[in-house]
């Protein structure tokens, strides 16, 4: 089974099995090597009309801390099934309106090697107390090329899916 089959498997039994009225619509479900990650999108909870948009603020993130209080025993049921079954690691989410909050997330060890003008810019990180260390600076650099090559990250995402579909259509080696 391909990278695509796989995320598309997970993706609708996680739709299937979590209850209807968690979420407004399908929760999102992103696959890597090691975790799955989903997030659902709660329905708004109603506010008065001429609220600040602090206050706005303050009963989302109220909304969704409520969410993740009153689901945690069945999410926890559902990521161990599904720990069963896939092999991954499930981690959760909420989204309402313009917030939006990880309640669980995996950080995994990566190794990599870097030459010298690579690490004194982790290091300028560090030394200038945007990172604690060389690894917060490299997951930072990381983060901000993601935020800033968005389009570019979705565009070649999208290509390695039809190569994806184009391997498994060929012939069977």
């Amino acid at each position: 089974m391909n990278t695509t089959e796989a995320a598309e498997k997970l993706r609708g039994w996680f739709t299937g099995r979590l209850p209807q009225d968690w979420f407004e619509g399908p929760p999102e479900v992103v696959v890597d090597r090691e975790e799955v990650t989903v997030v659902g999108t709660l329905a708004p909870p109603r506010l008065a009309e001429d609220v600040s948009d602090v206050e706005r603020a303050a009963v989302l993130a109220g909304h969704i801390q409520r969410h993740r209080e009153e689901t945690r025993d069945r999410r926890v049921a559902i990521a161990r099934e599904a720990e069963h079954r896939f092999g991954h690691k499930v981690s959760w989410g909420a989204a309402c309106g313009d917030q939006r909050e990880m309640f669980t997330s995996l950080s995994v060890p990566v190794m990599t090697r870097l030459r010298q003008p690579e690490r004194r810019v982790l290091d300028t990180l560090v030394d200038a107390g945007v990172a604690r260390s060389r690894s917060d600076a490299l997951a930072w650099c990381v983060r901000l090329v993601g935020r800033n090559a968005d389009e570019w990250l979705a565009e070649l995402r999208d290509a390695l899916q039809h190569v994806e579909r184009a391997r498994a259509a060929g012939p069977k080696v």
